[in-house]
């Protein structure tokens, strides 16, 4: 919304960091969502689960979540840059939605069809899944934890490259490619 009603214009004015205004945002979200998830563990808890974590497993795992929510949301803020409208900007990122349902979130891999099982246990929802799960539940996790890590890494990276390269294109240039006729 920010890029369609001209405040970005403005930021670009001003001697600011380029990347300030994303981070912004971007660090909004991420707070956003921790407090998010705080509250989903509080209505877990109360509702009855009763993780046998430590201070450290606890610690461990709400880094987790914040390093997934951060660099899933840098990869959702270059997938709103690159929309046309406010309205295709907040569904660009939807798909990413099926990713939590298509992995070990619900269900163990090993019960899912071959195929399907293929892509959930190599998808980066998978592994942050099962490092959560046995931090907090005292389950093995193996080499979970740096496949998570490594995919919130990667994903991250992207995210923050794509999405500082979309906030410095130039939009009068789109809008003059589009006035002689390109689409």
């Amino acid at each position: 919304m920010d890029m369609a009603e001209g405040i970005i214009a403005r930021f670009r004015t001003m001697g600011i960091s380029r990347g300030a205004v994303l981070a912004g945002h971007v660090l909004a979200s991420t707070i956003l969502t921790m407090l998010g998830v705080a509250a989903v563990i509080g209505v877990a808890v109360a509702l009855g689960f009763r993780p046998n974590a430590g201070a450290g497993e606890w610690l461990t795992a709400l880094s987790l979540i914040a390093l997934a929510t951060l660099a899933f949301t840098w990869l959702s803020a270059a997938l709103g840059l690159r929309a046309k409208s406010v309205e295709a900007a907040s569904n660009l990122a939807m798909p990413l939605l099926l990713l939590v349902f298509i992995g070990s979130g619900f269900v163990p891999t090993d019960s899912m069809a071959p195929g399907l099982r293929a892509f959930a246990r190599y998808q980066p929802f998978t592994p942050v899944n099962e490092t959560l799960r046995g931090l907090l539940t005292g389950t093995a996790i193996g080499h979970d934890a740096i496949l998570a890590v490594a995919w919130c890494a990667v994903i991250g990276l992207v995210g923050y490259r794509w999405a500082l390269r979309q906030y410095d294109r130039d939009p009068t240039r789109e809008v003059r490619l589009l006035s002689v006729g390109g689409t």
